[in-house]
């Protein structure tokens, strides 16, 4: 038998999973694991849990989420995030975009794509530039990386590449990014 899942909005990173694992610890609320966007609990929430843990997860900027839709498209973010940053599996880096997803949520990439640019209002292909782009700029702030390393270790084809997409998507160059700094950087949650 599965334990139950309940799906968290707004779940991006460690932080975020050990702050959800925190409300849960002082709620009293029994899990077996808190993974990017899901909790694994150890019995069903009663109404009362239910009603305390949004409250909580909302004092803290996540959300339950609710319906399947809704769901599905969390799952998404999570798995394209993982994906544009590397920090999902090795063997995935090289498959494709649609393959990864369809490969990972076993629905087809139209359907996942469709439902995704229908709630989104952006396609998954630009949410997952922006998310490779976010990731430069992170990189690019800390100064440990040339741009041919960071677009190497960001999996594109070169670092004119990086640079285009980076200026396309940002207005700017990534040596002027690297100049003005933190002020142009976004929180995950917020791409």
């Amino acid at each position: 038998m599965t334990s139950p899942t309940v799906l968290v909005k707004n779940m991006v990173c460690h932080r975020c999973v050990l702050s959800v694992e925190a409300i849960l610890q002082t709620t009293g609320i029994p899990y077996h694991t808190v993974t990017f966007g899901e909790i694994h609990l150890v019995n069903a929430l009663t109404p009362e849990q239910s009603q305390l843990l949004t409250a909580k997860l909302r004092e803290v900027g996540f959300e339950l989420i609710d319906n399947h839709m809704s769901g599905l498209i969390e799952k998404i973010k999570q798995l394209v995030i993982l994906k544009a940053r590397n920090e999902g599996d090795h063997k995935d880096i090289k498959i494709n975009l649609s393959a990864y997803l369809t490969g990972k949520l076993h629905y087809e990439y139209t359907h996942l794509s469709s439902v995704f640019s229908s709630v989104e209002g952006r396609t998954i292909e630009n949410y997952f530039i922006e998310q490779r782009i976010e990731k430069a700029k992170e990189l690019l702030i800390y100064g440990q990386m040339t741009l041919s390393e960071i677009a190497f270790e960001l999996d594109y084809s070169s670092p004119a590449h990086l640079s285009t997409q980076f200026k396309k998507t940002t207005g700017l160059t990534p040596s002027y990014f690297k100049e003005v700094g933190l002020a142009k950087r976004k929180a995950l949650d917020k791409v």
